[in-house]
């Protein structure tokens, strides 16, 4: 089973001097975190161009890059020792947003694309920089409708395709309920026909978009949406194919090799229930009509999260899609970052030097994050650090945790124990 991820790297992340956000960086967190084939991040920008080129050579397999020799081996050099097996692929990706006017709306939606190899992202980058400033950002924004880029990527390379971003955020996707569109055939138009699998994004997961008939013909994938290498694998798509560009490509287009995905719990995602963040009001979707869209400490318009515009769109109960999934449906899990989850229970922050030693202490005992998270075995985890954690992760496999949901671009929180 493999897993992949993209990671995007906005332009603070593509200087050589930033701290941890290089490629390499990126290439240790997948490892440590269990990812098989992570995106490169933004191809089209040129100072990080320069770092894939000087950094990543072609892969044994193909569409994909990897490591060159001398730049390997200094990953080795720091990777915990249970996970130095793991092989680190790159896939050549970028997150595009299009800013633009139809049907007297703004519309703000963001696409991640995919290129197999340089060649390919170099004849994009050209094609993409005379509509607009590829290096003002590290994720390009283009005054373009949402078809015509669709059109751009068809006809620079065969095998290169577009995916919607995460695609209910409220205001940056196809979607969102403040400046998407009712449809996928909405945005894309008359090429709506080529896009064949959508990304379901942090704050909804794939029964949540299972409620849509329309979204029935599309495979779903998850991706970490990470803006610095440790968020990698927040989510990620598995897949049961060959390490190699063009059967990950076959199995989104035909399902074959699709295995599922890892997932936020949605509550944990920034958008996922409606809300006034300056006001600190977080409301679910019945009580917001109560309050006909409007913040009742403010009195302005609340911002219409996730779970409220499935509801909005949907044609199929959640009873309904549970009793009959529709065809395309593949498993799923819903995780916590691990560190996040020793936090918790050590009483300090996520990122804390506390929570690190014991973070690279259990992956460099027993394997890749998701492995811990997924499949290691409860008296393994006690030993190597507490019977605390093998009772949070059990919890967490079975889904029994504690969720405060997310509004409003305000990250929820998942517990494993009470205070």
């Amino acid at each position: 089973m493999l897993f992949h991820a993209d990671v995007q790297i906005h332009s603070k992340y593509s200087r050589a001097s930033s701290k941890n956000a290089d490629i390499e960086h990126i290439a240790l967190w997948a490892r440590k975190k269990g990812i098989t084939v992570v995106g490169t991040g933004d191809f089209t920008h040129p100072a990080w161009l320069a770092e894939i080129k000087r950094k990543l050579i072609p892969a044994v397999e193909p569409g994909l890059l990897r490591l060159s020799s001398e730049y390997q081996k200094r990953v080795d050099a720091i990777s915990p020792k249970a996970c130095l097996d793991s092989p680190i692929r790159f896939m050549l990706e970028v997150e595009i947003s299009t800013i633009y006017k139809k049907w007297d709306r703004v519309r703000k939606i963001h696409h991640l694309i995919f290129v197999p190899d340089l060649q390919s992202a170099d004849k994009l980058a050209a094609k993409l920089s005379k509509i607009g400033n590829l290096a003002s950002d590290g994720r390009p924004i283009l005054g373009l409708d949402s078809r015509n880029l669709l059109e751009i990527i068809l006809e620079s390379e065969p095998h290169s395709y577009l995916i919607p971003a995460h695609i209910w955020t409220p205001w940056f996707a196809a979607l969102g309920s403040n400046s998407g569109f009712d449809s996928i055939d909405d945005c894309y138009g008359d090429l709506a026909q080529h896009v064949f699998a959508v990304e379901t994004g942090l704050s909804s997961t794939p029964p949540m978009n299972w409620r849509l008939s329309s979204l029935d013909r599309f495979h779903l994938v998850s991706n970490s949406d990470a803006h610095s290498p440790e968020k990698i694998a927040r989510e990620a798509t598995s897949y049961d194919t060959d390490i190699n560009y063009f059967a990950m490509l076959h199995a989104l287009k035909n399902g074959e090799g699709l295995a599922g995905t890892i997932e936020f719990f949605p509550e944990e995602g920034k958008y996922h229930l409606d809300g006034h963040r300056n006001c600190g009001i977080c409301l679910r979707p019945e009580e917001t009509k109560r309050h006909n869209g409007l913040c009742p400490v403010c009195g302005r318009a609340l911002t219409i999260g996730v779970r409220h515009r499935i509801n909005t769109l949907a044609d199929r109960t959640e009873e309904e899609i549970l009793l009959n999934p529709p065809a395309r449906a593949r498993p799923m899990r819903s995780f916590v970052p691990l560190p996040e989850i020793l936090g918790e229970f050590k009483g300090v922050r996520a990122r804390s030097k506390t929570v690190m030693r014991s973070y690279e202490n259990l992956l460099g005992n027993l394997g890749s994050e998701l492995y811990i998270l997924g499949h290691a075995p409860m008296e393994d985890i006690r030993k190597t650090e507490s019977p605390l954690l093998a009772e949070a992760i059990m919890r967490l496999r079975q889904g029994e945790v504690i969720r405060q949901p997310g509004y409003d671009g305000k990250y929820g929180a998942i517990r494993m124990f009470q205070k």
